[in-house]
């Protein structure tokens, strides 16, 4: 299930996005306060997608000029990656954008291939590439990434 995050759910949070660190390297750069990454100020709404009462994905949506709309601070539980939660949390951010008329991108370092894999196959189109020199040797570039139409 998919739902609003609550101020409770965040420590919960913060342990779970470690987990996905340490096995996936997202964040590239840990947060110096996690809990405070997990809560930017220009966020538009912040959910998170519960298995059996547990915590299992993480998603925000921020604002991006007018009226662009962007995906961040996505994960799901590294035990249960595969399992359609990303696409889960993903189709929750499409209809939140949709329904408020904003344009829904979200950008990803080039060397998480599985998750640039993963959106390409959700029918996410690349938009474009920025160069990075905050990733130090991981990664160059930031793809930016247009959400597929609304069906």
């Amino acid at each position: 299930m998919v739902r609003e995050r609550t101020a409770a759910d965040l420590d919960d949070c913060v342990r779970l996005l470690a987990e996905v660190h340490a096995s996936a390297g997202y964040p590239v750069n840990w947060p110096a306060d996690p809990a405070g990454w997990l809560s930017p100020a220009d966020a538009l709404g912040t959910w998170v997608l519960t298995i059996d009462g547990a915590i299992a994905g993480h998603l925000i949506v921020t604002g991006e000029g007018a009226d662009g709309a962007l995906v961040e601070r996505l994960f799901v539980d590294p035990r249960r990656t595969r399992g359609g939660l990303g696409g889960r949390l993903l189709e929750h951010a499409i209809a939140f954008a949709a329904e408020h008329g904003r344009r829904l991108t979200l950008d990803v370092v080039d060397n998480h291939h599985g998750a640039v894999d993963f959106y390409r196959r959700s029918g996410w189109r690349e938009a474009g590439r920025t160069p990075i020199d905050w990733a130090g040797d991981q990664a160059s570039e930031l793809i930016r990434f247009e959400a597929p139409s609304v069906r």
